[in-house]
């Protein structure tokens, strides 16, 4: 890899982890603290969040047209979804042995913690519950797509692609021939090292 890449890819992680830093600073200011995957508020706090609740009804009344028109669509994508789900749960559970590629855990992606929030009422939980799990579902099918593509075709693009996965960025370049399936091999053993529990090292 180009030594300027890497040096940004370097930058991009201290980023992250100085990220993660200001927000359990937040986490601290808004006192609240995590117990596993509970999450747990001070009582006074969550005494004023109760007051701040607003009742079932009058959600009801403020809730515009369009969105009850649109929502036994929204809430029928949660029949694709979770078909998606179970199809790469499954695909992983079979496959990934094979490929000595370590599995993706659902519970680092889906993450259903808004129903802490005494300051919602049960129909705004169900709706972040729900929205929470159909992006944390795409996050974790997206991981397992990226062990894949590690495996089999660790090529970038020619043209930009947007939002790519944390993988991407040490793929192959477009063009780049030399010693192709050499190459595709390393990518092969730094999956089997993630999966015998090595942290994998930059490619």
């Amino acid at each position: 890899m180009n030594n300027r890449i890497r040096q940004i890819l370097d930058q991009i992680s201290a980023l992250e982890k100085e990220l993660e830093e200001v927000v359990e600073e937040r986490q601290c200011r808004l006192n609240y603290e995590i117990k596993g995957r509970r999450v747990i508020f001070e009582q006074t706090l969550k005494t004023a969040h109760r007051r701040l609740k607003m009742d079932v009804f009058r959600w009801f009344l403020t809730v515009r047209p369009q969105n009850f028109l649109t929502m036994p669509i929204i809430y029928g994508m949660a029949i694709p979804l979770a078909l998606l789900d179970l199809c790469v749960t499954l695909y992983q559970t079979i496959c990934f042995p094979v490929y000595r590629i370590a599995r993706v855990h659902r519970a680092d992606y889906i993450v259903l913690d808004h129903q802490h929030l005494a300051y919602l009422n049960g129909i705004e939980k169900v709706h972040c519950m729900y929205c929470s799990y159909a992006v944390g579902m795409l996050a974790y099918a997206r991981e397992i797509t990226a062990r894949t593509e590690q495996y089999f075709c660790p090529i970038k693009h020619a043209q930009k692609v947007i939002s790519s996965h944390a993988r991407y960025e040490h793929f192959l370049d477009y063009g780049d021939a030399d010693n192709l399936h050499q190459k595709i091999e390393k990518f092969r053993s730094e999956l089997a090292r993630e999966n015998d529990g090595e942290k994998q090292p930059g490619i």
